[in-house]
């Protein structure tokens, strides 16, 4: 039976009025250190990756990889029961993409922190993680040590991004910079559906798995021609595949 930060373990008789010697242990410091395990889920549809990840983690003493789930969907339930500390999410998952994933999680969840571990390119996406509400970004293609450090970074409430990726925002915010034209002007949702078409998605695909009329869909592809400065489908179909996103 556990008494506050004791538990007893046994009661010895003694001869003296039938009275019993209580043995007892002290688990506050078993307690304190399970409560500074940091539970993470993983979102990743790649099975090695996640696998991988999830082994890295768990060779630290103090992160624990609770839950790995290949979806958004099914991580978002996990997210409602506020059952972690940490979510490690991909960008590109089956179904809802992880840019819609991280704008839900700020909607129910605003504290939970959440990094992006992605092979996208971080000069486009780290900061509409950050307005997304992600506190990092890291590429898929960095070692194990920055990974690590990353986790910590972004458990202790700071935000991870590359060297490179904070010296442009600091440069963006000096005004030192040109103004963003094509790719980089992208809204989340015109990014999203440029990376589909490279993949040579069709239109009523992309408005099923997006969950958006094709009317909107070519409302879509319509803007990111004019950014693009691009005249036919066909021309847009061939940037998109040849930048490879």
């Amino acid at each position: 039976m556990k008494v506050g930060d004791f538990l007893i373990i046994g009661l010895l008789p003694l001869d003296v009025g039938g009275q019993f010697l209580i043995r007892i242990m002290d688990v506050s410091h078993k307690t304190s250190s399970l409560d500074k395990t940091k539970r993470i889920l993983i979102v990743e549809d790649h099975p090695l990756l996640r696998a991988g990840l999830a082994q890295l983690i768990n060779a630290e003493p103090d992160l624990q990889v609770c839950y790995e789930v290949a979806c958004a969907e099914e991580a978002f339930d996990l997210v409602v029961g506020r059952k972690v500390d940490l979510v490690i999410t991909d960008l590109t998952l089956p179904g809802k993409g992880g840019m819609e994933f991280l704008k839900d999680i700020q909607s129910i969840a605003p504290e939970l922190p959440v990094l992006v571990i992605s092979m996208h390119d971080e000069v486009l996406y780290a900061e509409r993680v950050l307005r997304a509400g992600g506190r990092g970004y890291l590429m898929k293609n960095q070692g194990s040590g920055e990974v690590l450090m990353a986790i910590r970074k972004v458990l202790k409430g700071q935000i991870y991004l590359s060297e490179a990726v904070t010296d442009r925002i600091l440069y963006q915010v000096s005004g030192k910079t040109k103004a963003t034209s094509g790719i980089e002007a992208f809204s989340d949702r015109e990014l999203e559906i440029y990376q589909l078409i490279g993949k040579g998605t069709s239109t009523k695909r992309i408005s099923q798995q997006l969950h958006l009329s094709p009317k909107t869909v070519e409302a879509h592809r319509a803007n990111i021609k004019q950014k693009l400065r691009l005249k036919t489908s066909e021309e847009l179909i061939c940037h998109a595949a040849n930048r490879n996103l």
